[in-house]
Order: C-alpha cells, then structure tokens, then sequence
C-alpha cells in the first residue's frame, strides 16, 4: 500500500492540485489624514512595497448629504510627488484602503473617503498612532472620528507596527 504523500505524487493524483500561488498582491491605497501622519507615511513609503501606493490628504468637497454617496462627491489627494488624484478612481482601483491617524489630530476627513469606499465596495481600515505626549483623551476623539467608519481600528505605539501590518496585508 502505498502512503498517502507517494499516492499525491502519482500523475493522476496531481491533477487535483492547485496550480497557481495562494496569495496575491493587494492594490493598497495608504492615506495620511493629518500631517503628523503625512511625515510617518513619507518614511514608510521609502521601504520596498509590491502594492501599496502612498497618499497625503488634499482636498475635499461634496454636494452630498453626510453619510451618502453620490455624484456629488468630489475629494483630491496628494501623491508623495505632489500630484492631485481624484480620490474616488484611487479607491476604485484598490483592493482596499488604509488611513492613518495621529491621536489628537483632526480625523474627520475620514468620512469623505468612507463614502468612496462605500462607493466601490472597499474596505476601510484606520490607524491611530499615539505620539509622545498623546493623551488617552487625544486617543479616544481620534477613535471617536474613525470608528464609525472603519471596519478595522488599530492603535500603533510606531511605525513599525504599521509596517508590520502592510506586510501581512500583503501591500
């Protein structure tokens, strides 16, 4: 008799397996909604990425009631050269979308991409990093603007960590 890994080598058995890899890149769209961020994003961006292309936060402006998405939506980003891209093709071209915080900063933009993702059917994730000197309270109204949005929240103590993250996400 046969063992069971000679008996998966044979000609007859290996036509069940798969032949391709089991994972792919990840189209991953990095945004840094505040300038404390934006630097941490500059650092990042300057590692080896497959997939993750980095954003500073521009501009943005809609017609739309909060909470809604429609044609009224308008919003820019800043690629790290500088260059303004519609935020809505950015989401539309990625698998999903990652925002990142400083504790304390201003977060609320957050809703603009929200309702893009929402658009395309993306997944938000968001990022809070607490600096030195943030205080629980900083913490929480971060958490407070990003939560309703997000489908996954994270608290970073650094960068590595968000590194660490990219790279499990296959970024």
């Amino acid at each position: 008799m046969q063992s069971e890994s000679a008996r998966v080598t044979t000609a007859q058995e290996s036509r069940f397996r798969v032949q391709y890899p089991n994972s792919r890149q990840r189209a991953v769209k990095v945004i840094a909604l505040d300038p404390p961020s934006a630097e941490m994003i500059d650092e990042l961006a300057k590692k080896e990425w497959k997939g993750a292309t980095f954003f500073r936060a521009l501009s943005f402006a809609s017609d739309a009631e909060p909470g809604k998405t429609d044609a009224g939506l308008s919003a820019w980003l800043n690629d790290l050269a500088g260059r303004a891209l519609d935020l809505v093709s950015e989401v539309a071209s990625s698998d999903f979308i990652v925002v990142v915080s400083a504790a304390g900063e201003d977060a609320r933009s957050v809703s603009v991409i929200a309702d893009a993702c929402t658009a395309h059917h993306k997944t938000l994730l968001a990022i809070v990093v607490p600096g030195e000197g943030a205080s629980d309270a900083d913490v929480s109204a971060s958490m407070g603007h990003l939560r309703p949005y997000a489908r996954m929240l994270v608290i970073a103590h650094d960068a590595d960590y968000i590194t660490a993250m990219l790279t499990a996400l296959r970024a």
